[in-house]
């Protein structure tokens, strides 16, 4: 068997309902297998997977085990050569693990494979890619200064910014979305630690697949929508879990720094004193206008009765999928893509073509009767039911 995808799931049912969609249409052409452990979820998502994915094989804690030790029983029962440890609150294009695997079959030293990670809107998520968390590189991005310098090679090293968000190239650091690496080195290096703190579990394990002399992978030409992205609204608790997560990953790999703690202690107040000025986050407007792509009527007459306004709706068996040229740009209009008649690939592309023109974006996953987006990288997202 070629891949075993790996989706630890922990009560985000509508998520993970068009996570599996998408990973089934990705492995059609390829011998590979599905493995959803759930971590005691008390919403309906076992139901739903036993339901909508029946031969998908579903694993069942029965208790919140976390993240690390649920991969980590995952894996154990994939047979793939490759492993993909994949977040529920992803969408991944039809040609993704066909591209990822061609890139990781050239390879001779090949460690973990990222791909490129867009938010709910289209736009670039960072953390895509990075670097070896140093404690001036966590200073750097504790105080924000990556931000102020986004060109500098000095400040730019969290979110590995030597290299840009559309060139394939080596990196330290991948993201916990996304890692795809060969089963027998995930197994070699002990896969995740089930002693890790929040936002560190990732690092690590990237840092001890370099440690075995294997190189990690940036690879740009497949994108993947990632809704929750740094869900964690930036506040005290954030900083906290932060530094103890940077403190773990130095207390196990390196000698324990006064250095380490003065930088974290000075980026905090840095931080709290930006946030000052920062105000309340916004609270989310409702759109002025709608815009459903699809060739289904009935579905965009049910819309304009849930919005309560007139849902402008583009008929795919005739008309191309564009957005209007009536359609300005400051007008907040959320657009709304029918997967039944539009890829996922598709509508990943067309997210990327249209950010930052003042539109949010939701899809209608194939044979659900639910929409689902988000509108920024700080929020879980949102589900709107069609009954």
């Amino acid at each position: 068997m070629q891949l075993s995808v790996i989706i630890l799931n922990y009560n985000v049912r509508y998520f993970l309902e068009q996570c599996v969609l998408s990973v089934q249409n990705a492995l059609e052409s390829i011998d590979g297998e599905i493995i959803v452990i759930d971590n005691n979820s008390q919403d309906d998502s076992c139901d739903m997977m036993r339901q909508r994915f029946p031969n998908v094989r579903l694993i069942r804690n029965k208790e919140n085990l976390g993240f690390p030790k649920g991969n980590n029983i995952g894996v154990a029962h994939a047979q793939g050569e490759y492993v993909c440890i994949l977040n529920p609150d992803t969408v991944v294009a039809e040609d993704t693990f066909i591209k990822v695997l061609n890139f990781a079959y050239k390879q001779t030293d090949l460690g973990i494979v990222g791909v490129k990670l867009i938010d709910g809107t289209g736009n670039f998520l960072p953390e895509s890619k990075r670097g070896v968390p140093t404690p001036f590189v966590a200073f750097t991005k504790v105080a924000g200064l990556y931000k102020i310098f986004p060109k500098s090679r000095i400040f730019g090293q969290y979110y590995a910014q030597h290299l840009d968000e559309n060139e394939n190239g080596k990196v330290e650091i991948l993201v916990g979305a996304f890692m795809f690496i060969k089963r027998d080195l995930y197994q070699q290096v002990g896969g995740f630690d089930e002693d890790c703190f929040m936002y560190s579990d990732d690092i690590d394990l990237s840092y001890r697949v370099l440690k075995t002399g294997k190189l990690n992978y940036y690879f740009h030409e497949t994108a993947i929508i990632h809704y929750k992205g740094e869900s964690t609204i930036k506040d005290g608790i954030y900083m906290k879990r932060f530094q103890e997560a940077m403190n773990f990953f130095y207390k196990k790999h390196f000698k324990a720094s006064v250095v380490f703690s003065l930088f974290m202690k000075a980026g905090i107040v840095f931080f709290s004193f930006v946030k000052m000025f920062q105000g309340q986050p916004k609270i989310r407007t409702r759109p002025k206008s709608f815009i459903f792509y699809s060739s289904n009527k009935e579905i965009a007459n049910k819309l304009a009765l849930i919005f309560q306004n007139k849902v402008s709706f583009h008929d795919l068996k005739t008309e191309k999928m564009v957005i209007s040229s009536s359609v300005k740009r400051e007008t907040e209009t959320e657009i709304m893509l029918d997967n039944e008649f539009i890829s996922f690939k598709e509508c990943i592309r067309f997210m990327e073509s249209s950010k930052n023109k003042g539109f949010t974006f939701r899809i209608l996953p194939k044979n659900a009767n639910f929409l689902i987006g988000s509108d920024n990288s700080r929020e879980r997202g949102e589900v709107v039911k069609i009954e």
